[in-house]
Order: structure tokens, then sequence, then C-alpha cells
């Protein structure tokens, strides 16, 4: 009986040692004298870890797990959170003994007061902690001489990746994308009709899609009407001066003619040849392509029946649809570059020659003209193209970074470098965007520094400081 009884003893003692050198050994508190006689592994372990310091920051989940507490808390499963002290929290100031910063203190002057370590709006004549048990931060006399800027220590600018450049002055050209259907030029659209009834004869060998030049017949057709004001013209250029017919009525009967729209070429042959002819042939009035025919032969032709339709394609209209944000970069008489879709390597260059006044209330677009040569008529209407208009001049602009810009909607800023860790917010005026790169048109000099990365960090500092003046003169911080 002894026996069983001695083994369950040693038994326990085992698993009891065991547990107190675990739960030493992940302890952070000195052990004491005999036992760290009785254990020296464990205190040789325990004394190698660095003693939490200071006030409790906050409380971090014991498993590890991203979670955070302000207060004492327990997890789902019923465990304490682990208190964090300040000596244990990540911090991105360098620490310094308690000797160097009382020997800085005294190189930098009087203290003026404390701040809140947290960044609020509050302040104190006389050292203080705030609610988590942090001590606030004094603020010296020095550190406020100059109002409008802000001074960064050179640890934290390096580990927040802080970045200057120069402001440089460059070309801005910011290129507007936008799709476009070519159309055909509405000044270059030529109609064949009547003014008067008459008849088709014959009509020449065009048809739709036939290319035909000025002066070309395209049909052969009588009018009555017609034939009787060739009569009436022949009849005074026959007229004897004793018959009575002045210069005033042969003026009257080719005006007659001409209201007719009979073509010069037909009143020359009555003038030469001193006879009406029973047919007139028709010509066509302009260069270009047949795109509509309704003359056949043997019909009868009313006044103001179409019976062609010519189209000039040697130069084209593209219509392209420009958002509302990009009207502002648009001009008329800009570089534009048009690429087919039916021919993508075959780029062709026109301008903008028109700005429609309307806006499209349903895609918040507007209508730009674009006047392209069309040589070769490979350009079709309806054809599909994608448009590029440079936008800007060439005169070189003060220019940024994008990035520079702190722009919050209501105000635009950069924080200019003036060196030692100092920095100024100065607002300026922005121009034209684009390539990474915007134009400053005030508030900033050629070869002036400004910073291009981690500005948010300086600009918070900025607001920091603002805050704290306004706070200790008494007046609101804007």
């Amino acid at each position: 009986m002894r026996r069983p009884l001695s083994a369950l003893f040693t038994l326990s003692a085992i698993l009891a040692a065991g547990v107190l050198g675990l739960a030493v050994g992940r302890s952070s508190v000195p052990l004491p004298g005999w036992l760290s006689a009785a254990l020296p592994a464990a205190a040789k372990q325990s004394s190698a870890q660095p003693t939490a310091r200071g006030p409790i920051v906050y409380y971090r989940d014991p498993d590890g797990a991203p979670a955070y507490s302000l207060t004492p808390k327990k997890t789902s499963s019923g465990k304490d959170y682990s208190a964090v002290r300040t000596s244990e929290d990540l911090s991105f100031e360098e620490e310094e003994a308690p000797e160097a910063m009382t020997a800085k203190s005294g190189e930098r002057g009087r203290i003026k007061f404390y701040r809140n370590p947290m960044g609020l709006p509050d302040t104190s004549p006389t050292p203080k902690k705030d609610s988590m048990g942090m001590d606030y931060l004094p603020v010296y006399e020095g550190e406020q001489d100059d109002d409008s800027s802000v001074k960064v220590s050179a640890g934290k600018l390096q580990k927040a990746g802080v970045q200057t450049e120069v402001a440089e002055r460059r070309s801005l050209n910011t290129m507007v994308r936008a799709p476009g259907t070519v159309q055909q030029d509405e000044r270059r659209v030529s109609v064949i009709s009547l003014r008067f009834e008459g008849f088709i004869d014959t009509v020449d060998n065009v048809t739709t899609g036939t290319h035909v030049r000025k002066g070309q017949p395209l049909m052969r057709i009588y009018g009555p009407n017609l034939s009787s004001a060739a009569a009436e013209y022949l009849s005074a250029l026959n007229a004897r001066p004793e018959a009575g017919i002045n210069n005033q009525a042969l003026k009257g009967a080719r005006r007659r003619l001409e209201n007719l729209g009979a073509p010069d070429a037909f009143i020359v042959d009555i003038e030469r040849a001193r006879e009406i002819p029973v047919y007139m042939n028709w010509p066509a009035p302009q260069d270009g392509e047949i795109v509509e025919r309704t003359a056949v032969n043997g019909m009868r032709a009313a006044p103001g029946d179409i019976l062609f339709r010519i189209v000039d394609r040697n130069v084209v209209w593209v219509m392209v649809d420009v958002a509302e944000r990009d009207l502002a970069l648009i001009e008329v008489g800009q570089k534009v570059v048009v690429r087919p879709r039916a021919y993508p390597d075959r780029p062709f260059t026109g301008k903008v020659t028109v700005i429609y006044p309307n806006l499209r209330a349903e895609t918040r677009t507007a209508r730009v003209r674009i006047e392209l040569p069309n040589p070769d008529d490979v350009l079709r209407p309806d054809m599909y193209a994608d448009v590029e208009i440079a936008t800007g001049t060439e005169a070189p602009v003060v220019t940024v970074s994008s990035s520079a810009v702190i722009d919050s909607g209501e105000r635009q800023l950069v924080l200019l470098d003036k060196g030692e860790g100092r920095f100024e917010p100065r607002a300026v005026k922005l121009g034209r965007r684009g390539g990474g790169l915007t134009e400053i048109k005030e508030g900033l000099a050629e070869n002036d520094k400004v910073v291009s990365s981690a500005n948010f960090l300086i600009d918070a500092e900025s607001n920091l400081k603002a805050a704290l003046k306004g706070l200790d003169t008494g007046e609101k911080s804007q």
C-alpha cells in the first residue's frame, strides 16, 4: 500500500515542478534568492529578459491575436488581456537616457508648456499624465518661434521615408483621350434637283459610289419652261436695234435662264450657235462620290426632287465626346492625332475646329469637332476612331510631382523644405495635370524644394502645431 502512494506522490511532485518551471521561465518577474539557488537555469533565463517598465499603455490579446483594448478585458475563453507597458510598446521616437534628456533640455531653453502625447488639443503648464498614464511631452520656447513652419526630427523623417524634390520648369502637355466617329463634312455635300418640271431622257453611266469630277455630265433632260426661256433669250439676242429691244431686256431674258438653274455652258451654247437645244446635259456641281441616285431614264422630275447626292470626302469630320472634367483643357486649334480602328497603325493628324455649346445630360459629355484631311479617301463615315488631343502649350511652367500636392478640396498646399528638418506649409494655386506632374501657377518658384513622399506626416504635425498654438493663445484654430 505504501509503495503505490509513494509513486503517486513522486509523480505529483514532478508535474508540479514542471509547471512551476514553465511559469517561471515565461515570467518577467525576478526570482527569489532561494528559488534562484534551487533553479539556476530558470533564474538565468529570467534575468536575461528585460523587465517591463513604465505605466500601462494598453492591453493586448494573450494569444497574440491582433486585438487591443485601452482597459482591462477578457477573451471569449476567459483569459485576461496582457498589459503592455511603455517600454514594451513600439515607438518611432529615439529613446534617450534621462541624463541626455536633461542635458538636451538645458540646451533647448525653458519649457513653455506640456502637450498631450496623443496629439489631442490639451496642454498643461506643469508635467502630468493622461488617462492612460502617458507623460505629457514638453514644448520648448525655441520650437514655436516660427509660426509658419514645423520641425520634424531626423529619425522620424528617415523612418517615415520622407523624400523631397525641386520644383522645375517643364513643358506640361496633357493628353486627353476619347472615342470618336468619322462623319462627312456638311459643307462638302451637294444635291442635284431641278427648278422646273422636266423629263430625264437618259442618265449617264454613273451609279452610287462612282467618283465624279466637277462639270462631268450626269444626265440629259428636257424642260418646257427651260426651252421657253431659252427661246426668249435667243429672240433678244437676234433682235435688231430698231426693234426697240434694249440691253435691259436682254439681261432680263438671261436672268430668267439663270433663275431656272440653267448651267453656264447651256447659255454659252445658245449665244454661240444661235439656236435652242432640245436637250440639256446637266453637269456635276463638284468633285466627289455619288452617295445617292434616284434618277432613271425617262422619268418625270418635279421641281425640288433630289436626283443625285454628291459628297466630297477630301476633308472629313471626327466627332468626339469629351468628358465634362476635361473640357477646360480643350481649345480650338489644338493638334489632334486620330487612329481609326480600321487602320490602327496609320495615325491621322488634324485640329480642333469647333467645341459645341451644348452638354449631353445623359453622358455628361460635350461634342468636339475635328477636321481631318482624307487625301486617300480611306476614312469612311461612321468609322470608329481613338482620338488623342494634345492640350497645353510648349512654354515651360513650374511643375512638381502630383504626389507633392496635398489637396483636401478646400485647400491645396505643398510642404516647403527649409532645411534642418524644418518644413513650411505653402498654399498654392494649381494648373494643368498630366504625366504625374502638376502645374503650380502661384505659391512656388523654380528650384524651391518640396516634400514629394510621406508629406502626410509633416502635414499632421503642422495641423497639431496650429491647434496647440490656437489653444495656447485662446483662439480657435482654423
